[in-house]
């Protein structure tokens, strides 16, 4: 019975050391996972190569924009660095780049606008009505709440429904949500106890400091891991090969024997790190492989026809259709992008929060935008759509209903003014 027990303990002790293993390498991206083999090859005599040169060398050469594998640095870039690589997924005016980059580096280490809206101004030497379109690019970057100039904004920002209990207790009733008066929250808004307590607690989740979710970040260079292409009309993924590098081992070892026990327990020790480094690259593989191939398969419309069709789809969607806790889906995406054929984009770009439309419908808030924005794009400039007229347009055309108030709120993270002073 003892010994039973003592070879449990055993087997548990190695399974939880390889499945840690395992879960580091997840979140690795692929060049770092390079990184850390290499590190680790440096201390285990019995790696002798890792295969994977070739195809970076390629990729390199056919995509200039790319530094060389010798210039790839593991620097850790700042809050600002972060913020300003997202930027290339908003369609900015010419004009007011060099106003949002400033805004930018306007905001304090927290993510708070840290200047005043007419000193902005005069230092880009643009118009208060400039700086304020300029404001909502940035509030519209990740995470939510950059970029606000007080808290209460910021938490604003964080609440995505404008239509919810959540965002017009803080928007309107501060003093009922600071005193945490439940009774009068529920006759207020006519609904339950549980439902207020859960509104102001949704409140309470948000996070105060959003700039310090940027703190710390290490990302690599941006470099795939696999490739999206169609052919003869089916969708394919090619993933590439440092997604799944191959470890050579020193054949001098392969039948090494030796009588002594520190030289014995040492191979041992340095076997059993290849087999479990073999295993955790095979996790993090296959993983990342069932992810993307699900990304694909929900977001196909997307691919094929474009912005417009791109689907809700969240991370808790993912792993539960491939049996997967979210924090597993949520490593496998961290800081991976795929190639396509409209250029590279971070995996996470393709999970869009949905909203629920009057109709019932669920829509992904990035399409309503898209949808606006095509809409304003396409207006009698002598007579603009108002937020009820495209509203109206938006459910005639294309049967999405949503609120005027949400309409309105998703304009002004477009940057777009009001019809009034867009005439």
């Amino acid at each position: 019975m003892k010994q039973k027990l003592n070879l449990e303990q055993t087997l548990k002790q190695k399974m939880n050391q390889s499945l840690l293993q395992s879960i580091n390498l997840l979140q690795y991206t692929g060049l770092e996972m390079i990184d850390y083999i290499s590190e680790l090859s440096k201390e285990n005599p019995l790696i002798e190569e890792v295969n994977y040169d070739y195809e970076i060398y390629n990729y390199k050469t056919s995509n200039t924009g790319q530094a060389a594998v010798g210039e790839i640095n593991s620097k850790t870039l700042t809050m600002y660095e972060q913020l300003k690589s997202q930027l290339y997924t908003l369609s900015i005016p010419e004009h007011l780049k060099e106003t949002v980059v400033f805004g930018i580096d306007s905001l304090d280490e927290d993510g708070y606008l840290d200047i005043e809206l007419s000193l902005w101004a005069d230092n880009c030497e643009t118009t208060i009505e400039n700086v304020q379109k300029a404001l909502t690019y940035i509030q519209s970057l990740e995470p939510a709440g950059i970029g606000a100039r007080n808290l209460k904004e910021c938490i604003l920002l964080q609440l995505d429904d404008a239509e919810s209990v959540a965002f017009n207790l803080i928007d309107q009733h501060m003093e009922l949500l600071a005193a945490e008066d439940i009774p009068e929250i529920s006759k207020l808004f006519a609904i339950s106890e549980s439902e207020a307590m859960e509104a102001v607690e949704q409140i309470k989740s948000c996070h105060p400091k959003p700039g310090q979710l940027l703190a710390d970040s290490r990302p690599d260079y941006i470099i795939p891991e696999a490739a999206i292409y169609e052919e003869d009309g089916t969708w394919k993924i090619s993933f590439f090969k440092w997604n799944s590098p191959v470890i050579e081992i020193n054949k001098d070892y392969l039948d090494f024997k030796t009588d002594e026990k520190e030289a014995a327990a040492f191979l041992k020790e340095k076997y059993n790190q290849v087999n479990w480094l073999k295993k955790a690259i095979a996790y993090r593989s296959n993983t990342l492989e069932k992810v993307i191939h699900k990304i694909v398969e929900k977001q196909r419309l997307y691919f094929e026809h474009g912005s417009f069709m791109m689907q809700p789809l969240t991370l808790k969607e993912i792993a539960a259709d491939l049996d997967l806790h979210i924090s597993t889906v949520s490593r496998a995406i961290a800081n991976k992008y795929i190639q396509t054929r409209n250029g590279v984009f971070p995996l996470k770009f393709f999970l869009q929060s949905g909203i629920t439309q009057q109709n019932g419908k669920e829509t992904s808030s990035f399409v309503i935008k898209q949808l606006i924005h095509e809409l304003i794009q396409h207006e009698n400039k002598r007579k603009p759509l108002s937020d009820q007229k495209i509203k109206e347009k938006l459910e005639k055309q294309f049967d999405v209903a949503v609120a005027r108030r949400t309409i309105m709120k998703y304009r002004e993270q477009l940057g777009i003014p009001s019809s009034t002073k867009r005439k």
